[in-house]
């Protein structure tokens, strides 16, 4: 009798694992209040929430940033880090909107903070 009650509760634990883990697969997270998110393979802007049409498409941006945008530099404003690495090596991250450093490509899901 308690092998039978084992194999069942085998069973069941095997069945849930099947059901949930395409769901939990299928997406990492960084999903926007509105649960859309840009593919950053792709490009491609789309949402997983159903109920509503997918908002206008965030403002995109370039795969390399503009030259002046790339390495920091001491007293001028505009620079911002590479990637949240360099940002975490200098103690920075997380970076929010208006600090030094702050770079849109560093907020991926463009709530005003970076590497978080």
């Amino acid at each position: 009798m308690a092998g039978r009650i084992a194999l069942g509760c085998l069973v069941l634990c095997l069945l849930a694992i099947c059901l949930l883990a395409p769901a939990a697969a299928a997406h990492g997270g960084g999903l926007n209040a509105e649960g859309c998110h840009t593919n950053r393979k792709t490009g491609d802007y789309h949402c997983h929430k159903s109920g509503s049409a997918a908002p206008a498409r965030p403002q995109a941006l370039t795969s390399t940033p503009p030259p002046s945008q790339t390495q920091p530099q001491t007293g001028q404003t505009g620079w911002s880090y590479r990637n949240c690495s360099e940002a975490r090596a200098a103690g920075a991250a997380p970076v929010r909107r208006g600090q030094p450093g702050y770079g849109p490509h560093l907020d991926r899901d463009n709530d005003g903070i970076g590497c978080e």
